[in-house]
């Protein structure tokens, strides 16, 4: 179920009644914020047919293995493109965290976005646009996706059975991220796992240095940092937009979001020693 991004839909709905769909789209924003699950219901709407699996006949979805999508990869997609469709008008293709593409993958890609073959709908998903070559980012539509308004999370929740403080409160810790919502209903370890770590980062705000520098040698060992680093992003975001502050806090907290993000991009993408890295962060926080 397609929770927000309505802008988005009216969008591809006028542009497919007017048969203006572009060759290729790049859906950006953050994870768990739905651009997948809209990608699949665009492909039933463009195509006009139920989408059973992921391997249907005129679908291909390319998903990372270990962290990267490889250029072997890509080079069967561009043998796959070169047939006709099955049965469907458009033969589609979504490549999901394309920003793991390895530069080897992005140029053989880049080469299918060059020679178009027959009817083909190319959409990339990404939450960090900025790994992809230039030369892919000129060829594509953007299509930006923004978090989701809590009254529609919650009016999801509700039609789930999840009751009125419940869903609040998971709306409140999913930060409009529906995918992340509907996480914390399969799961409520991670809803609790959240709540553990907010917990952990308010006190490291109000430590020492022996306090910090122990917290440190935890966080680095952990195999979730990544998750650790996204979870105190939403934090401090939630933070900037709650309450009336003066500029001296906001630019603090804009600071802080921007050395997360800085560091979580760095332990994401570089062989940097994440030990260094969040003794970096956590000491300027």
């Amino acid at each position: 179920m397609l929770i927000g991004h309505q802008k988005q839909w009216s969008f591809f709905k006028r542009a497919i009644e007017a048969e203006k769909i572009s060759q290729a789209y790049l859906f950006i924003g953050q994870e768990k914020i739905g651009k997948k699950t809209f990608a699949l219901k665009l492909v039933k709407l463009i195509n006009k047919q139920p989408l059973l699996k992921k391997n249907a006949p005129d679908l291909i979805l390319i998903e990372p293995q270990d962290s990267v999508i490889q250029i072997a990869k890509i080079r069967e997609l561009n043998r796959w493109l070169c047939l006709k469709p099955h049965s469907a008008f458009f033969k589609i293709v979504i490549i999901d965290q394309a920003h793991l593409l390895t530069q080897e993958a992005q140029n053989c890609f880049l080469k299918t976005l060059e020679e178009p073959r027959g009817r083909a709908l190319l959409i990339l998903i990404t939450e960090m646009p900025e790994l992809l070559v230039s030369t892919i980012l000129s060829r594509v539509q953007k299509i930006k996706f923004s978090p989701v308004k809590k009254n529609e999370i919650i009016t999801y929740l509700k039609k789930q059975g999840i009751k009125n403080k419940e869903a609040e409160e998971i709306t409140e810790l999913s930060f409009g991220k529906p995918g992340l919502a509907i996480d914390f209903i399969l799961d409520s370890e991670k809803l609790k796992n959240q709540k553990k770590i907010v917990g952990e980062l308010i006190s490291l705000l109000g430590s020492n240095l022996a306090f910090r520098f122990r917290y440190i040698k935890k966080l680095s060992e952990s195999q979730n940092i990544k998750e650790i680093l996204e979870i105190w992003l939403r934090h401090f975001r939630k933070a900037l937009i709650s309450f009336q502050k003066t500029p001296n806090e906001i630019r603090k907290l804009k600071d802080i979001i921007k050395q997360i993000e800085n560091t979580n991009f760095l332990i994401s993408t570089t062989n940097v020693n994440p030990k260094l890295a969040l003794e970096v962060l956590v000491l300027e926080l």
